[in-house]
């Protein structure tokens, strides 16, 4: 007779009722003793959980037996719903086990008891402590704490009902069953201690991970078998050095607790612990290929050699994590769930996106979506510097260059507690984690010293973490870097775009060329690569400089501000990366922990059925513990709203999520003019009356607290909303208009895009979702495309060399507009020269050379530029649809010093599309960022969702207000347009505005640098011999000049109605209006600039330059 049918005689039912009678109520111990080996002082259940039997099913009708009974089983706890097929077998073995449990306690408890008494008597030191030999097979050990059995009372008689509806017909029993098991549930589920103990919790397969919102719904969870697992929560595993070196020891099976959420697989010690030891952060798997067959699967079964194992695979990217459970039944449910969970469109990470992205677009709903953007350093800094003050949890960083020596706040003497590692040191000591990520750079080829940066800011705290990458010899990767630059607060607010934070980028409007004696750029932050770079950063105080003889390199940026579903699209990046980093360079590094992606990530809020609906709750008790020494988190729900970042400190935002009208308040000193050097103004953001609820349902009431724009002249209708400018003067140029260098935070449409592979962040396939949102983006331009960026090289169709089609798409979108006889205009903004060491005419120059060339090869020159496609067509009317300009500034290097010039090294990535659409972020114009094999980069495409009035090309035009408001804060810094005057730039293709004012600015600015400076590059210079001859004249005249001839003469010499006269160069350099320039097309035109067999640079690959 089977088992089954012993148990469900009258017999054992009596034996059953009998057992009940005698053993004692069980006792799982108390709160504070389960809590305190839960070790976080917090019950995985706050409240009690909810039970619903959906069905009940018999296997086999032949069978009469309530054992062969499956339950499907419905579970609710807050917000959060799930459920589990469970057997009448292991409910009842769910009971023999706490009674067990209750036992054990219970004559653990007598023992102490009787050691008391013992003790008492002096005989203690005789006495043995019994010990439970038959330990559970989940490793808990036993609670034996004194409490009142009462309170955890689970009747025996309970679980008989679940057997008596064997009696009776099947769809009777069958209904019984269901009742007597709802009965059941409700009494162990109906108090607080039983359903926080770890039978019941193994058996609602809950974990410290399942309710945290932070990391979406709850999935699957359950104990298995992991091979190979990492050791990098725990590394006190010994290892012989031959076992190491022959992995001959990595065959060890280890039980874990497998935790699956819609953004990765955690594999955790214990479902009560902590400690993460592996994990698996889901990517867009490859796509179907040509011959039809489906799609790669995240999980697989795996056919084991010993047909009684039973096992699958997980791999994503480079991760291939190998697990076993008990029966080949569970294996399918585990496969199944997981690739349902991860790779069903569109919802799963596995799913491609728009552009072939990781990440889909945010804001489709009010979902918080929201973005800002910055012009130049200092407003960008400013707003870094604040988001890093203002953290309460952890803080991400990562870059292509970072200098903790520098100051986020000027005058820097004024502003000490502002650099940056005594911002990070602040933070880590109240017990912020931050995590760095530095690229490794090859040191013979680039001089930014990671190694000291990395050395540093490890010193700081041991709150800060900081990784180098990629390792070059281990990854054999010499040529390719980590270009992105990111900064993210609490997963609330995070920074994108082109500005790392190190010397040299600091910057405003004015984009001033001296700093003497130092006020604005201490020590080697007055920066100029064209003249120097420094051999070592760590004395950063003392110049590199000399700043009585030479200008800096001003410095022109765009950076923004996101929040919402776009930042944790951010975030999961950065975690992508940094656990790729950690398990090649430190796995088995226990400072160095693996981190775990946040919900917003992992679920998009406008998908509706899989999305939880968190409340918020007070946050006071997790603002006392802000520590997080592992990735879990325990924040409140109310910390993740993403629109209330700062939440406190300073009156920024007040609890109710209404935030004050300013956020930034600095004092700006104008250095060349005296009079306004106290004058103060304010960065601010535009906040946003937020109603915030549940991520599937919509926020109410959004709308600014300003008028942002008057619709009929185009230009700011609010005093506050206005960013004070200085009026040029005879010292320098400057300009900037109504918007200033801090713009509106609107709500947007965002989706996040990269170039990464599988070097770079470990991803599954190559993604170049930049490169295709560039060449999407300019199809579907309609009347105006705007780009800055450092480098412009692409390619058209059929070029073998450069493989990236930017250039392609611009060619084709303008050959369209003339077809169609349409008004479209292409203004691309770059930088006048390579931001490298070296005069152009330097033996050690050759990169700089290599790079205009591949520049010019494809603006002007060869026939694979677009400008001679275009004008074999087009003729003369090429420059109605496209033209190139560069930046340019000058000043006094000291009070009655040396008047001087340099560019303005553009350093932007950025594309405007009809006032409507921008797209921005670290990536260049070339292959190097935009094939996703090379550069890791990021970006971000911002599509407007709150319009205003406007027109292009004379007609009526809803422009977007982040967008609009972007290109005319750029346009009035470039155009240097005085309060008043944006209505002049409102529309972009309108001859007035392109022609007579846009164009015919440049051709002055160009037209004065030229009579004062002769500076190069300039159109007149189209060889070497001639660059040489100049060089040897302005040497020779002035005694002394910069690498670009950038000194103006002490007296300038000018001709008027054929009489020669003198006269100061500032008074002719005030007829500059801001800083815009031509693009010399025609510069060294009869050179071939690519390197020569005697330079070094003629042995590397051109892959390097381009």
């Amino acid at each position: 007779m089977s088992t089954e049918r012993l148990i469900a005689g009258d017999s054992l039912r009596l034996q059953f009722e009998e057992m009940h009678n005698q053993l004692a109520a069980p006792n799982f111990g108390s709160s504070r003793s389960f809590r305190q080996y839960c070790g976080d002082g917090a019950f995985i259940f706050e409240e009690l959980p909810k039970a619903t039997i959906i069905s009940v099913y018999r296997p086999d009708t032949g069978d009469t037996s309530p054992m062969l009974l499956s339950y499907t089983i419905e579970f609710q706890y807050k917000q959060f719903k799930w459920q589990l097929v469970k057997k009448a077998s292991q409910v009842l073995y769910l009971h023999f086990a706490l009674k067990k449990r209750a036992f054990v306690e219970e004559f653990q408890g007598k023992q102490e008891q009787v050691k008391e008494w013992l003790q008492s008597l002096g005989i203690v030191d005789q006495v043995a402590v019994v010990q439970d030999d038959d330990e559970p097979d989940d490793g808990a050990i036993p609670l034996h704490n004194e409490g009142s059995v009462r309170n955890r009372y689970v009747p025996s008689i309970a679980a008989l009902s679940i057997l008596r509806p064997a009696i009776g017909r099947q769809e009777s029993a069958c209904e019984q069953a269901k009742v007597a098991m709802q009965g059941y549930l409700n009494h162990f589920l109906g108090n607080m201690d039983i359903v926080n103990s770890r039978e019941v919790c193994k058996f609602l397969e809950v974990s410290k991970l399942s309710f945290l919102q932070e990391y979406g719904p709850k999935l699957k969870e359950g104990y298995v078998l992991a091979k190979h697992v990492s050791r990098a929560a725990d590394n006190t595993e010994v290892r012989c050095g031959l076992c190491e070196l022959l992995n001959c020891c990595n065959n060890k099976w280890t039980k874990v607790w497998a935790v699956l959420k819609p953004g990765f697989l955690a594999l955790l010690e214990d479902p009560f612990d902590s400690k993460l030891l592996d994990m698996v952060v889901f990517d867009v798997l490859p796509t179907p290929n040509d011959d039809g067959k489906s799609r790669a699967l995240l999980a697989d079964q795996i056919r084991e050699r010993n047909p009684l194992r039973y096992a699958f695979r997980v791999s994503c990217g480079n991760r291939n994590i190998k697990l076993r459970v008990s029966s080949s039944s569970r294996v399918k449910e585990w496969v199944g769930v997981i690739n349902d969970a991860t790779s069903k469109a569109p919802e799963g990470w596995c799913y491609p996106q728009r552009f072939g992205s990781f990440a889909p677009t945010r804001g489709l709903t009010e979902d918080g979506s929201q973005a800002q953007w910055f012009i130049d350093g200092k407003a960008a800094f400013e707003a870094i510097a604040l988001a890093i003050e203002n953290a309460k949890s952890e803080i991400f960083i990562t870059g292509w260059w970072l200098c903790p020596d520098l100051y986020l706040r000027r005058p820097f003497q004024s502003h000490p507690s502002s650099r940056l590692d005594a911002l990070l040191e602040a933070k880590a000591k109240q017990g912020v984690q931050i995590y760095i990520l530095l690229y490794k750079e090859v040191s013979i080829a680039l001089k930014i010293n990671s190694l000291y940066s990395r050395k540093r800011l490890l010193s700081i705290h041991p709150n800060v973490r900081v990784m180098r990458y990629p390792d070059h010899f281990s990854t054999g990767i010499y040529s390719w870097s980590h270009h992105e630059k990111l900064v993210i607060v609490d997963y609330q607010i995070c920074f994108i775009g082109g500005l790392d934070l190190c010397f040299g980028r600091y910057d405003t409007v004015e984009h001033r060329v001296g700093d003497c004696p130092p006020h604005i750029w201490p020590g080697k932050d007055y920066y100029n690569p064209r003249e120097s770079e420094p051999n070592s950063w760590e004395e950063s105080m003392k110049d590199e400089l000399h700043r009585e003889r030479y200008p800096r390199m001003p410095w022109h940026d765009v950076h923004c501000a996101l929040w919402g579903p776009p930042c944790h699209d951010v975030a999961r990046h950065f975690v992508q990366r940094w656990n790729h980093a950690k398990r090649n360079k430190a796995p088995n590094e226990k400072a160095i922990p693996l981190l775990m992606p946040h919900h917003h990530m992992v679920i998009p809020h406008y998908m509706g059925s899989r999305e939880i609906n968190i409340e918020s709750k007070e946050g006071e008790e997790n603002e006392k513990n802000m520590s997080r020494q592992n990735s879990f988190s325990s924040r409140s729900p109310l910390e993740d709203v993403p629109l209330l970042l700062p939440q406190e400190a300073g009156g920024l935002v007040v609890p109710n999520g209404e935030p004050n009208s300013n956020i930034f308040e600095i004092k700006h000193a104008f250095l060349d003019r005296p009079t306004r050097d106290s004058e103060t103004f304010s960065f601010m953001f535009w906040n946003s009356k937020v109603e915030y609820s549940a991520p599937d349902t919509e926020i109410n009431g959004i709308e600014d607290d300003l008028d942002f724009m008057d619709p009929n002249l185009g230009a700011l209708s609010s005093e506050d909303e206005l960013l004070e400018t200085a009026e040029n003067d005879d010292d320098s140029c400057g300009g900037g208009g109504e918007y200033g260098q801090v713009g509106p935070r609107t709500a947007c449409q965002c989706q996040v895009i990269r170039s990464v592979s599988q070097w770079s962040a470990g991803a599954s396939q190559t993604e170049e979702s930049i490169h295709k949102a560039y060449c999407s983006l300019i199809y579907k331009a309609e009347h105006f495309i705007y780009i800055e960026n450092q480098f412009f090289i692409s390619g058209l169709s059929g070029d073998e060399i450069i493989q990236n089609r930017v250039l392609e798409a611009l060619y084709n979108r303008i050959l369209q507009a003339h077809k169609e006889e349409k008004g479209f205009r292409v203004i691309v903004v770059i930088p006048l020269l390579p931001g490298f060491q070296g005069g152009v005419d330097d033996a050690g120059a050759a990169t700089v050379r290599a790079i205009m060339h591949w520049q010019y090869r494809t603006i002007s020159r060869e026939k694979t530029s677009i400008l001679h496609k275009l004008n074999v067509l087009l003729g003369p009317k090429t420059q109605d649809y496209i033209s190139f300009y560069g930046l340019r500034s000058y000043g006094r290097l000291f009070d009655h010093g040396p008047v001087a010039t340099s560019q303005v090294y553009v350093h932007s990535k950025l594309m405007i599309i009809d006032d409507r659409i921008t797209l921005l972020g670290s990536s260049n114009i070339n292959d190097r960022s935009l094939l996703g094999s090379r550069d890791s980069e990021i970006g971000i495409v911002i599509e407007d969702k709150e319009f205003l009035e406007s027109s292009m090309n004379g007609e009526t035009w809803e422009a977007g207000k982040f967008s609009y408001s972007l290109r005319c804060s750029l346009w009035s810094e470039h155009l240097g347009l005085d309060p008043g005057e944006i209505s002049l730039i409102g529309d972009p293709i309108l001859e007035d505005t392109y022609k007579k004012l846009w164009q015919a600015t440049a051709e002055a600015n160009t037209r004065i640098y030229q009579d004062v400076f002769a500076c190069i590059p300039n159109d007149l210079t189209h060889s070497r011999a001639q660059l040489r001859q100049n060089t040897a004249f302005w040497k020779e005249k002035l005694n002394h000049t910069t690498i670009d001839l950038g000194m103006a003469p002490e007296r300038l010499e000018t001709f008027e109605n054929g009489e020669s006269k003198t006269m100061d160069p500032i008074e002719k350099l005030k007829s500059i209006k801001g800083h815009l320039v031509f693009f010399p097309l025609e510069f060294m035109c009869q050179e071939d600039l690519r390197p020569v067999f005697n330079e070094s640079e003629f042995y590397a690959s051109p892959q390097v330059f381009h």
